[in-house]
């Protein structure tokens, strides 16, 4: 009797080590996954330190950006001078077309990228036990796979904000990300949740 106890606690164990296993096993899959997903690089930005940016009221865009073509405006300045005039009337600045202090500057640049690299890793799993009252174990060795060759455009955007009676720049922000389908898709959105991310780190709202 107390073999057949004996038996069942040392079964009800392993089964406990497997289980344990498993759970580790999978926490450093999500792990792994989680990092990969928090790679978006956030936005570079800089200005100038001995400015008070509360002493200006107005602001307008320069009248050819870099976003037109030579002939005419195109559509994605619309979207631009959109995204930004809300986020600058949000921060407390006023509009106006004729001598304002403040000038926007805006940019987009896409260009064709390719990597060659290896997949993160791969994972081979496997459930068992070696000999007669063995332990249960849990395997998975990770390693590099085949080499790849990616192929994806890559989106720059900056805004300069200058004072326009010094003729200085005194702000920039720049974003450079990989472009989505959705984004090439509906640039509107694109640009309105860029802008809105450069303008996260303008100087008023600093802590």
């Amino acid at each position: 009797m107390s073999n057949s106890v004996s038996a069942t606690q040392a079964v009800s164990a392993q089964k406990s080590q497997l289980r344990l296993a498993v759970s580790t096993f999978c926490l450093v899959l999500a792990l792994l996954i989680l990092t990969g997903c928090a790679s978006k690089p956030e936005p570079r930005i800089d200005y100038a330190r001995d400015v008070n940016f509360a002493q200006y009221q107005t602001f307008g865009f320069f009248e050819n950006p870099e976003t037109n073509t030579a002939e005419y405006q195109s559509l994605l300045t619309d979207h631009f001078k959109s995204a930004l005039r809300r986020e600058m009337e949000a921060l407390g600045y006023r509009y106006q077309a004729e001598e304002p202090q403040l000038l926007l500057n805006f940019a987009s640049i896409t260009e064709d990228r390719t990597d060659i690299r290896s997949s993160p890793f791969r994972a081979n799993v496997g459930f068992g036990r070696y000999g007669y009252r063995s332990a249960w174990h849990l395997g998975f060795p990770i390693y590099q796979s085949d080499i790849e060759t990616v192929h994806y455009k890559q989106g720059t955007v900056r805004i300069d904000l200058v004072d326009a009676a010094q003729n200085r720049l005194i702000w920039q922000g720049v974003q450079e990300g990989r472009l989505t389908r959705d984004a090439l898709k509906n640039p509107k959105q694109a640009v309105d949740e860029t802008v809105a991310l450069i303008f996260q780190r303008f100087p008023t709202r600093q802590p």
